[in-house]
């Protein structure tokens, strides 16, 4: 079955993946824009945590968790996003629909291998700025595009109890943006495009360790480090003279202008978390990240409203399944799942920085008498601030998640 899936809908889904917006959050405009993987919706479910090893869920976020599959697995997701956006002058509403990471696993031996597809940041905002002053009648300011990646990665089983993991990270995308500004008493307004086209390599090591404690509790352990790394930045901007109706209209007149390529080194992240629990019953734990951007900038030089400060996550989140194998209760066989997720995004704008937290809960649903299952997730959140002329953001995502599980290389004993 889920080979006849895998081939009908990898190329619709790829296809689908690089061509949405995916956000309408005006702190986009800043750094590679809005990162927006955080997991599968398994993960999501519960904060985020990504230690857990699961032997017929793909983990995106830890190599290492690779080696425990024991049937390939086929996994899409997708979420809906609603947020308002709400400033001391103004507010608004957005809404979104993504496909969020679609992936394939299979066990080889002691090994684990998968290759994964996702948009790992987004960029897209419209704003106006009708606020009359002496000089300037309207300003405007709007961005889209964003950073894609194709992932493939490798584990091994070096003991019973650990495990290590690779992930090999081909980065791509275009981002373009544009600003607007019309006059007093001028009949042509003045527009800025800018255009990057965007391409990198990274890296991502992972570490899982499980192991009986006591009786039937486990102890639960992982970390990743995903190590510095450069994106290039292939710049292009054109300046436009345009007829101003309200809107900005008819272009007049335009000039490229040189604009020098440039690199934005993405920020080394090192994440550790440690929990208990106990076999196909409920786990819960604890996840701290620590990402250095104290090197981390901008495409270009002349944002000159932005800082950037190391970031920290805090993550807590866990599991409960009631009884995973019983045959006359099917909600006895639902996994439960919830979690809270804080964190200091590192982003500083006019000296505020920008911090965020989200609760979620979720709920694994199995698919009929097989081992594959649907997995739903809400979460509910916050970013941001009002304060220093900024933006608050108030959000509510839907995710839904479909894992597909099967027998892949099996040796046949007849011919």
């Amino acid at each position: 079955m889920i080979k006849k899936i895998v081939v009908s809908f990898c190329l619709f889904i790829g296809i689908m993946a690089f061509a949405q917006n995916g956000t309408s959050s005006p702190y986009s405009f800043y750094g590679i824009g809005d990162v927006k993987f955080k997991g599968t919706a398994e993960n999501r479910s519960m904060g985020g945590i990504s230690f857990f090893r699961d032997s017929i869920h793909l983990n995106l976020q830890n190599p290492a968790s690779l080696s425990r599959l024991i049937y390939t697995t086929f996994t899409v997701g997708g979420s809906t996003n609603e947020t308002i956006l709400s400033s001391n002058n103004s507010q608004n509403k957005s809404k979104n629909t993504t496909i969020d990471y679609l992936a394939l696993g299979f066990p080889i031996g002691k090994f684990g291998v998968s290759i994964s597809l996702m948009p790992y940041s987004r960029v897209g905002y419209n704003i106006l700025n009708s606020n009359p002053t002496p000089v300037i009648v309207a300003k405007s300011f709007s961005g889209s595009g964003g950073i894609s990646r194709v992932s493939v990665g490798i584990a091994y089983n070096i003991t019973r109890q650990l495990s290590a993991g690779f992930n090999i990270e081909s980065n791509f995308g275009k981002i373009t943006t544009n600003s607007s500004t019309a006059f007093n008493n001028i009949q042509y307004a003045s527009r800025e495009f800018n255009e990057s086209a965007v391409s990198g390599v990274s890296f991502t090591t992972g570490l899982m360790y499980n192991s009986k404690f006591k009786s039937k509790t486990q102890i639960s352990a992982g970390l990743t480090f995903t190590p510095s790394t450069n994106l290039n930045f292939i710049n292009q901007r054109i300046l436009f003279r345009e007829e101003y109706l309200q809107t900005i209209g008819e272009v007049q007149d335009f000039v490229s202008v040189t604009t020098p390529d440039t690199q934005v080194k993405l920020p080394s992240k090192f994440s550790i978390g440690f929990g208990l629990g106990q076999n196909r019953k409920w786990q819960v734990g604890l996840e701290i990240i620590n990402q250095n951007n104290s090197n981390f900038g901008n495409r270009f030089n002349d944002i000159n409203n932005v800082t950037y400060e190391n970031a920290n996550q805090y993550k807590i989140g866990g599991f409960y399944i009631p009884k995973y194998n019983s045959f006359t209760n099917y909600f006895q066989r639902v996994t439960y799942r919830g979690g809270f997720n804080f964190q200091n995004t590192g982003l500083i704008i006019n000296g505020k920085s920008i911090k965020e937290q989200t609760f979620s809960l979720g709920f694994g649903l199995p698919l009929g008498g097989s081992i594959s299952n649907l997995n739903i997730g809400f979460e509910f959140g916050k970013r941001g601030t009002k304060l220093g002329g900024l933006v608050s953001e108030t959000y509510q995502n839907l995710i839904i998640g479909l894992s597909l599980n099967d027998k892949w290389f099996n040796k046949r004993k007849f011919d």
